[in-house]
């Protein structure tokens, strides 16, 4: 990690910079998939208990966020899709960040135990430890397994909501887990497919920049096959239900078929028409998840109502 921080005093940050060191926008993921594995679970918390567990979450988040921005300040200041965001733009320093981040860690696995349980703090502690220590200092520049691995981070958000309200880990948080786990590669590999640039300029070593872009395309359409499966699982257990089952077996459906286009194509098809289908099944990647999470609510809101 190197300091790049050396930034004019006439600027003084706004209250939305340091917003935005938390990542606002996939902490609307965590904060989403959290809510739903809170409630899908069997038993029930009350609702002002419940706010408040999604609340630290959602901080807990935002903390390995800030963290993440922190430690790749030098590598966000050569891609173009992270060049404006708050440290290496100048406008937050990177000791502040690093402040941020720490302070809302610390506040956030403190008030999940309290709030719920400490298995959930635990949980919410790793998460944020795996982000930092194990995804964004040691794998994201040394392996492209970076994404393959890495993607366990962003996981771990349903499966926390779960065991803040059971206590417990299950068979249906796992999979909730795995849904995203497997969902992570396919959706970045796909952004590199097209951005791949970004990533050599940056010296992260993405499995486009070490392998290759035919390989990186049959990794996507294996790891889609995969995600597939474990996707229709969850239908078949507790938390799943009649919607999501109908759901996941029409979005895995439409998401195999993005993958094997991307498979069937070469540089030559993808350069005549600016990665289209790459971009394609990208985009709809990032509706995937929603999705799904949002079928396992209406299950469990239609459990809730005696209707399944």
């Amino acid at each position: 990690m190197t300091d790049i921080s050396a930034q004019s005093t006439e600027y003084e940050a706004q209250f939305g910079d340091y917003f935005a060191l938390l990542k606002p926008r996939v902490m609307t993921l965590v904060v989403f998939t959290a809510f739903v594995g809170l409630l899908v679970a069997p038993q029930a918390l009350h609702p002002f208990v419940g706010f408040c567990a999604i609340l630290f979450i959602a901080v807990g988040g935002g903390a390995a966020g800030a963290l993440n921005m922190w430690w790749d300040a030098d590598i966000d200041a050569v891609m173009k899709r992270t060049r404006k965001r708050p440290v290496p733009s100048g406008r937050v320093t990177s000791h502040e960040a690093l402040a941020v981040g720490s302070a809302l860690a610390g506040f956030s696995i403190l008030m999940l135990g309290l709030a719920t349980n400490w298995l959930a703090a635990g949980l919410l502690a790793f998460t944020i430890f795996f982000y930092v220590a194990i995804y964004s200092m040691w794998l994201k520049r040394a392996t492209p397994q970076n994404i393959v691995i890495g993607g366990a981070a962003g996981a771990f958000p349903p499966m926390i909501g779960w065991v803040a309200a059971t206590g417990s880990i299950s068979l249906e948080s796992v999979l909730m887990f795995s849904l995203i786990f497997l969902w992570t590669p396919p959706h970045f590999w796909a952004l590199a497919l097209f951005m791949r640039s970004d990533y050599d300029d940056a010296g992260v070593p993405m499995l486009t920049v070490t392998h290759g872009r035919p390989a990186t395309r049959r990794h996507i359409l294996a790891y889609t096959a995969i995600l597939a499966a474990f996707a229709v699982w969850l239908g078949f257990t507790a938390a799943g239900g009649p919607v999501y089952l109908i759901a996941a077996i029409g979005l895995n459906a439409w998401f195999l078929k993005g993958a094997w286009e991307i498979f069937r194509r070469d540089e030559t098809m993808a350069e005549a028409d600016n990665y289209a289908v790459e971009k394609a099944f990208f985009k709809f990647s990032l509706l995937y998840l929603f999705l799904h999470f949002g079928a396992l609510l209406a299950d469990a809101a239609l459990r809730a109502g005696g209707i399944i």
